[in-house]
C-alpha cells in the first residue's frame, strides 16, 4: 500500500500561484520532483538554491502530512558543466537534471 506517494513531475510555477499549486500538491504527496522550466530556467546550484527557498517559503502552514520535500532539478544546456552537476548533486536536495530538446 502506498500511503504517501512521490510525484515526478511538477510544475509549481512561480510567484503567487506557487502556494495554491503547493497547496495541493501537498495535499497528495509527500515529495516532488520540481520541474526547472522557469523563465528564466533552473540553470544553476544557486537559481536551484532560491527557487527551493521560494517553495519552502510558500508552503501551507498545516501540512496535511507533517512534512513535505521539494526535490529540486536542474535544465540542462550545452554551458551545463560536469562541475556544476557535481557542485548541484552535492547540496543534498539537486535529484536530477532535465534536458529539454531544441525546439520541444
Amino acid at each position: 500500500t502506498l500511503t504517501l506517494p512521490d510525484d515526478f513531475h511538477h510544475h509549481f510555477r512561480e510567484g503567487p500561484v506557487m502556494a495554491d499549486v503547493l497547496e495541493h500538491a501537498t495535499q497528495q504527496f509527500g515529495r516532488a520532483i520540481a520541474m526547472p522550466n522557469l523563465k528564466p530556467p533552473v540553470t544553476t546550484t544557486e537559481k536551484a538554491i532560491k527557487y527551493r527557498d521560494a517553495l519552502l517559503a510558500s508552503l501551507p502552514s498545516q501540512l496535511p502530512h507533517g512534512s513535505f520535500e521539494p526535490l529540486m532539478t536542474l535544465y540542462l544546456t550545452d554551458n551545463t558543466t560536469p562541475e556544476e552537476v557535481r557542485k548541484a548533486h552535492a547540496t543534498g536536495f539537486v535529484q536530477a537534471c532535465k534536458y529539454y530538446p531544441a525546439g520541444a
